[in-house]
């Protein structure tokens, strides 16, 4: 049977329509789902008997299997997840000091290759459904209320592409953001991309006012093809059109992802050409210490030269920020854990 939380409110609204029921049963059903959190259809008090009993002849509640979590000296947690066919995805809690961030994967796998990122090692297996990508921020929202505290906010920037999963992720962003259910506010949400250039066109459209994230990591053409097998289909210029007139549409700042590499990226002339490249565009740059994966040769650059880096961008006007390091005593990088427990490294 069908996991419930597979189901959007629309399908919901649509399910009990075909069953000669109110549509508004949708609305309650969320609400005990994702708000009161039920575990069983006969939690739900105030549906009918027999609206119980059609429930449970057609849908489960189900939530995710742990297999395993890692507490970092700095509080991040890493939650590795089995599903249901035994495939493994990746969730991070990463704490601040605005709020308790969840970051979350899209993809088992990812196809887009980024010659730096564990997480396309292993290539994509199979997009996540609505259930799996909502049930790990239930789950870590569970972890965190016997803290009384909650997630406030979430990033699509686990584990895949979301822009692959393009219409799981509307999703997503919909029933995490729905009023009666977690009612994370849409500008607490931020989707990463890889720059697939027809979807942030599309993206453009969507009525809630959810962050976009670009994944950039390269000033140039020539590196940035090096680095990232997308750049190769869609070039620089074609993704800063796509973001100007995304930009155009929405007039929300968008946020340039760039993870130094020790004699890759982080020269100064990167940092001119970085320069170059955003210093027009509504836009600011998120400088990210790389996370080393022990297969790729790829080397961190050092904290004194993310510093000179940093500062070569802010006397240049760049908005730009350096992303305090999480999690790196338990593999937090995107993909790490998942390819350890792949290869028989976790238990």
């Amino acid at each position: 049977m069908r996991n419930i939380y597979d189901l959007s409110k629309e399908e919901l609204e649509n399910y009990f329509e075909s069953i000669g029921d109110k549509k508004f049963r949708a609305v309650q059903i969320l609400e005990w789902l994702y708000r009161k959190k039920v575990t069983s259809f006969d939690e739900m008090t105030n549906l009918s008997k027999l609206a119980i009993q059609t429930l449970k002849d057609n849908f489960i509640i189900e939530g995710l299997n742990l297999k395993t979590k890692y507490v970092s000296n700095d509080g991040t947690i890493k939650f590795l997840f089995e599903l249901k066919d035994g495939n493994l995805i990746e969730t991070v809690l990463m704490r601040h000091n605005y709020g308790n961030s969840v970051c979350v994967t899209s993809q088992v796998g990812c196809n887009m290759g980024c010659s730096f990122c564990a997480s396309g090692e292993l290539g994509k297996v199979r997009n996540l459904t609505l259930a799996e990508m909502a049930l790990q921020v239930l789950y870590v929202d569970n972890y965190l209320n016997k803290e009384d505290q909650r997630v406030s906010n979430i990033v699509v920037m686990g584990i895949g592409e979301p822009f692959d999963n393009y219409e799981t992720l509307l999703k997503f962003l919909t029933i995490v953001n729905y009023p009666k259910g977690l009612e994370i506010g849409a500008r607490h949400i931020t989707v990463s991309t890889c720059g697939i250039v027809p979807k942030i066109y599309e993206f453009a459209d969507f009525p809630l006012q959810i962050n976009l994230a670009v994944s950039l990591h390269a000033p140039t053409n020539e590196l940035r093809s090096r680095m990232m097998k997308i750049n190769k289909v869609y070039h620089i210029e074609e993704l800063i059109e796509a973001l100007k007139y995304y930009l155009d549409k929405t007039n929300r700042r968008i946020t340039f992802e760039y993870i130094l590499i020790k004699g890759v990226n982080d020269r100064d002339q990167d940092a001119l050409d970085l320069i170059k490249l955003v210093k027009n565009i509504n836009s600011y740059v998120n400088l990210i210490p790389y996370n080393e994966v022990i297969t790729n040769p790829y080397k961190a650059t050092s904290h004194a030269r993310c510093e000179e880096f940093f500062e070569i961008l802010r006397k240049h006007g760049v908005n730009a920020t350096l992303r305090m390091e999480h999690g790196n005593d338990v593999a937090a990088a995107c993909g790490q854990l998942r390819a350890q427990a792949i290869k028989g490294k976790v238990n």
